[in-house]
């Protein structure tokens, strides 16, 4: 009878201290987050050095939590995944050093992943991948189309050139006086309203896949400073939605266009804005009129940062001979191309 195959995956890239463990690449056995936003909320946004202090202070007692939830012993783990970049490089280096104390210390297989690679992975915990297939990565650091033709294998077709995503939904949540992490905030308000103001859509040059949300944040923030001066009344749940509608709009369109250029099987979503309400039912307005391509979006578990998907992409890595020694280090600029196989 063939062993099932163990992962422990380990996530510090920002304000999350995760810890999970994979079953066969698909099946979760264990999945700890300690969360930090009510440390980093009232300052509206994460502090690295506090941070890092969280991440040292939590380790053990989430990597303990996770083999008790998994009701596993180390002797049972076959690999040891940690995110290797990109992030807060304070953060990263507090995982990739506890990952390196334990293959040490256990004899294991060291397991470098990068951390966008995990967000495309955690798909995989809902459904298998079928490729080729391109992933809408949304987050508060990244906004990518991303195309993989085979598992190991990333090709970035575009990118964010300023403010990704999720960085334009805090600035503006901050502008309307609304607590960080500002996305959800901003989500649930755009639900109440209607997108009557005119805000614009960033579709650069013909032909491009990347993306700009730095002009539409500045848009939003003149537009509530100048009703401001006119001492005029904007209302909020509009403006939200406004904004909301225009980046929403500029993600679905491109990653529309990509699918059909590239002839992919599956769409992908990733990444902690995939957690958003309007872009979800938007992505499945779209997608449920063709057929002939499958929409897949993780739980809201698994779009925010968590060590399952670290370890469904290491388990992924793992099985393709991917290996990292001791001198493994934190990288916070990590590209994701460098992972291809």
């Amino acid at each position: 009878m063939k062993k099932d195959q163990m992962i422990m995956g380990i996530e510090t890239s920002c304000d999350e201290t995760a810890v999970a463990i994979i079953k066969n690449g698909r099946e979760i056995a264990a999945n700890v987050v300690a969360s930090q936003i009510e440390s980093h909320k009232r300052f509206g946004g994460v502090v690295p050095e506090i941070a890092s202090r969280h991440h040292v202070e939590q380790m053990t007692i989430v990597i303990e939590e996770a083999l008790k939830q998994a009701n596993v012993t180390f002797s049972e783990i076959d690999a040891i995944a940690v995110t290797e970049g990109p992030g807060l490089v304070g953060a990263l280096l507090i995982g990739v050093n506890a990952a390196k104390a334990l293959a040490f210390a256990q004899n294991k297989p060291l397991v470098p992943v990068h951390h966008i690679a995990g967000h495309i992975y955690a798909n995989r915990l809902v459904t298998e991948l079928k490729f080729p297939l391109l992933a809408l990565v949304v987050s508060g650091g990244h906004t990518e189309l991303v195309y993989m033709k085979e598992h190991g294998h990333f090709e970035v077709i575009g990118e964010t050139r300023d403010d990704a995503a999720g960085e334009a939904y805090d600035k503006v949540a901050r502008t309307l006086n609304m607590p960080y992490p500002g996305g959800p905030h901003i989500d649930r308000l755009a639900q109440a309203g209607n997108p009557t103001i005119n805000l614009p859509r960033a579709w650069l040059e013909e032909g491009s896949y990347d993306f700009s949300f730095s002009g539409l944040k500045s848009a939003v923030i003149n537009t509530v400073h100048n009703a401001e001066q006119r001492g005029e009344t904007i209302a909020p749940e509009d403006l939200a939605a406004s904004f909301q509608d225009s980046v929403i709009e500029v993600l679905v369109k491109k990653t529309e266009k990509a699918v059909a250029e590239y002839g992919v099987e599956q769409v992908l979503v990733a990444g902690g804005v995939a957690a958003n309400k309007g872009l979800r039912n938007a992505l499945e307005k779209v997608f449920s009129e063709n057929p002939a391509v499958e929409l897949v979006i993780p739980p809201l578990s698994l779009c925010t940062d968590n060590a399952a998907m670290i370890a469904a992409a290491g388990s992924v890595m793992f099985e393709k001979g991917i290996r990292a020694d001791l001198s493994l280090n934190a990288n916070p600029g990590l590209d994701i191309e460098l992972y291809n196989q």
